[in-house]
């Protein structure tokens, strides 16, 4: 909001020069400071030069609809609520506007009340926003495309702004969904150097061990059967910009020893060639596996491990980030409501009460497959925990309880789950998912 009013600010686009008089009349009557426009253009002009917290733009205009300027001001401006006025109740135009980035729309013709009612429940949402967004977007960290404040993200993006100032190595590790590609492309995306260079990631587990020489390092023609031509292999592709290898425990144990030869000399020899080839790219490596156990069981080489290990970036899961989870689930909500033209949902007590006690084994990921489904299948402007799954309408706290052994946990999870569906076994077998005859004998 600009320094110079203590109310909003607010611009009305319309042709008709009576609407917007009559718009602007009752709005001011209400304290606002208002700003009129009688065109696209007009209107295009007015935000270059002034800050508006709330656009009222009609649809059907001459020369250029309210629809292109709503995409112009998502696609050019920030913190701006946006109202729709339709006429004979279009609802197609109405979609098509919060597809477009609408927070609202009006039918023609509305009733003062209409309007204000209107108004209000933007400004509302608009205050609600800035005052996330104060939060999660601070400067220190939005640039790395994160969102997340609780301490253990706040140490991880110092690791990262670190990891951006130098060509290390780094080893991302965390739990599936996590989004350790995420932090890499950060880190790639942030160096000052390499960031207009390729980022590369390759899925370790997702290349055959047969092919995967070739497609890292490349071929010559002749090669092998079907090597027709020569071919660059991920390494060369990726010169001076990124690799990123994804599962690099699921890398083969033949071709650990070629990758720690290529980090060491900085070289390498494409399949069928003799002469070697310097390459300059740097490395990002991630796993979801723990490799000092994979090094003590034989099963991943020592020597790779302290080659990837110098800058290790650990991911915390979502269960241990506190309300990150609520500021993700907000995220993920207004992002799928954008997509498919719905109001932005508000969240029940129920709801963030069920999102913060679940455990999330899936991570981000769980989570925003939760939110998308929740907007597809709900038809409702809120989102409550009866729409979630059964293992997370029963508020079974996932804290841990490091004096408790591993057999004690379990019985006192049962138990809560037994108490928590009161007493309904049938519910207690689908979130447990063992059988009946199990659920029994541990209950005796």
């Amino acid at each position: 909001m600009s320094d110079q009013y203590d109310k909003e600010i607010i611009l009305i686009v319309d042709d008709n020069i009576i609407t917007c008089e009559v718009i602007q009349r009752n709005l001011e009557m209400a304290g606002f400071h208002i700003f009129t426009a009688h065109s696209v253009n007009d209107a295009i002009e007015i935000l270059s030069r002034q800050d508006i917290d709330l656009l009222i733009t009609d649809y059907k205009m001459p020369k250029h609809t309210g629809l292109e300027l709503i995409k112009y001001v998502r696609d050019h401006l920030q913190n701006i609520c946006i109202i729709m006025l339709t006429g004979y109740g279009s609802i197609n135009s109405a979609v098509a506007a919060m597809k477009e980035g609408a927070d609202e729309y009006i039918t023609k013709p509305f009733t003062d009340k209409e309007l204000l009612d209107a108004v209000n429940k933007s400004i509302r949402k608009l205050k609600e926003k800035n005052t996330d967004l104060a939060v999660i977007y601070d400067d220190t960290w939005t640039r790395f495309g994160i969102i997340g404040q609780s301490q253990n993200m706040l140490e991880m993006y110092s690791k990262i702004e670190k990891a951006c100032q130098n060509d290390a190595i780094v080893l991302i590790t965390g739990e599936n969904g996590t989004g350790k590609e995420l932090v890499a492309r950060a880190i790639h995306y942030n160096h000052k150097a390499r960031s207009v260079y390729p980022f590369i990631p390759i899925n370790c587990p997702g290349i055959p061990a047969s092919l995967f020489e070739s497609e890292l390092f490349g071929h010559v023609k002749g090669a092998f059967t079907g090597a027709v031509q020569h071919r660059k292999g991920f390494f060369q592709a990726a010169e001076k910009g990124c690799l990123f290898l994804d599962e690099i425990s699921e890398l083969p144990s033949e071709l650990q020893a070629k990758l720690l030869r290529v980090l060491q000399e900085k070289e390498i020899c494409r399949v069928g060639e003799t002469l070697t080839k310097k390459v300059d790219v740097r490395i990002i490596a991630a796993t979801n596996k723990n490799l000092e156990d994979l090094v003590e069981k034989g099963q991943f080489r020592q020597d790779l491990f302290f080659r990837l290990n110098v800058i290790n970036i650990d991911i915390p899961p979502l269960r241990d980030r506190g309300d990150d989870i609520i500021f993700l689930a907000k995220h993920f909500a207004l992002k799928y409501a954008k997509e498919l033209g719905k109001t932005e949902p508000e969240f029940t007590d129920k709801a963030i009460i069920a999102l913060k006690k679940y455990s999330w084994p899936g991570n981000v990921r769980e989570l925003e497959n939760l939110m998308h489904r929740n907007l597809i299948m709900n038809d409702k402007d809120h989102i409550d925990s009866v729409n979630f799954p059964d293992i997370m309408k029963f508020n079974i706290s996932c804290d841990q309880r490091l004096n408790l052994s591993l057999e004690d946990m379990s019985k006192k999870y049962i138990r809560d789950v037994v108490e928590q569906t009161g007493g309904n076994k049938a519910k207690a077998l689908r979130i447990l998912k063992i059988d009946r005859k199990t659920l029994l004998k541990k209950l005796k």
